[in-house]
């Protein structure tokens, strides 16, 4: 079952009286497509053209943020996308026109702007093409940053090991058709029909961190645990069973979770793709928090929001059908067995 975040009144009153460290804006599965409104494979109606004006008003209130706080650690230093930039029913000659007009509008946010890969941008253009778009910093999917002394964010590449966005033939594509190939009977690969609880995730459209990245996260973390920084966690596919539906987690979120439980530093973890957003706590207390997606906002709606990051924890103050939360910071011991 899905935990409701608390309502914004309640989360603002929780932070009232004290200023922020620093501030960051979120938004997610914005699936811009210029293309009438159509509906999810649920039914779920889909609104791909004013998606792109779900952005605008986010970065148009994260600017205004910035001006009524220009003082230091006041405003929204940068913000953060959550993947699927794009939708998968975007004509295929027009996806870079999409994926540009998505990119300008991160570029009126007075602040540098952090993307990470979804399926659906896997969908429209290859990884190589979607990095350099994206200007990701690393020249890879995934890679940290600091934006805060004392703070590291970890941009993970949920689909470095994924039947989706390898050319065909690539080891990769072939390794991780072998895999869904023993764990969903389905010719429908994008089918979970048949499987129960969690193992709903073997699905095409989700995937997995690969071992070099998690030898590298397991380095990023380390390190962010010897300087004494707070991390979070930022990925496009959800890492906690209590934050997101099974069919949307990634293959390997046990792993990535026994990493990020090792060191101990990890407050958040912040994830996309499953539209309706969900929100939960792990037994180790990390905060899980799945983003509602921007594309499913009837007009005249919204569905993005500003993180305040505070010395002992983060709230979400959500806009629209994004809900807020107020994620109290409970890091722990590194553990040196993993269970």
């Amino acid at each position: 079952m899905l935990v409701q975040p608390p309502n914004a009144v309640a989360v603002r009153a929780t932070a009232a009286g004290k200023e922020p460290l620093f501030s960051f804006g979120v938004i997610a599965d914005v699936q811009y497509a210029d293309i009438p409104d159509g509906r999810s494979f649920l039914g779920v109606p889909r609104y791909y053209r004013h998606s792109l004006t779900v952005l605008q008003r986010a970065v148009r209130s994260w600017n205004a943020h910035n001006h009524k706080h220009p003082v230091a650690g006041g405003g929204v230093r940068f913000c953060v996308n959550f993947g699927d930039i794009v939708d998968g029913f975007c004509p295929k000659d027009r996806s870079l026109a999409a994926v540009q007009a998505v990119v300008a509008e991160f570029d009126r946010f007075h602040g540098p702007a952090y993307h990470m890969l979804g399926n659906h941008c896997l969908y429209n253009l290859p990884r190589s093409k979607l990095v350099s778009l994206l200007r990701m910093p690393s020249g890879r999917a995934y890679y940290d940053f600091s934006p805060f002394p004392g703070y590291r964010f970890v941009v993970l590449d949920a689909y470095d090991f994924s039947a989706v966005g390898w050319p065909r033939g690539h080891p990769v594509a072939a390794a991780a058709r072998r895999f869904l190939d023993e764990r969903n009977p389905n010719a429908d690969k994008n089918s979970p029909s048949g499987l129960a609880g969690v193992d709903r995730r073997f699905v095409m459209f989700n995937g997995a961190v690969g071992e070099a990245q998690l030898r590298w996260l397991d380095g990023v973390l380390r390190g962010a645990a010897r300087r004494r920084e707070a991390a979070v966690v930022c990925s496009h596919l959800p890492l906690h069973p209590g934050a997101a539906s099974p069919s949307g987690l990634m293959w390997n979120y046990e792993e990535v979770m026994r990493v990020v439980h090792r060191h101990g530093c990890v407050a958040a973890c912040l994830a996309g793709h499953d539209h309706r957003g969900g929100y939960g706590v792990d037994a180790r207390g990390v905060h899980h928090r799945t983003l509602e997606a921007a594309l499913e906002c009837p007009p005249g709606t919204d569905a993005f929001g500003r993180v305040d990051v505070y010395p002992d924890g983060l709230t979400l103050v959500g806009a629209g059908r994004m809900g807020s939360t107020d994620m109290r910071l409970q890091l722990h011991s590194p553990v040196t067995e993993l269970s």
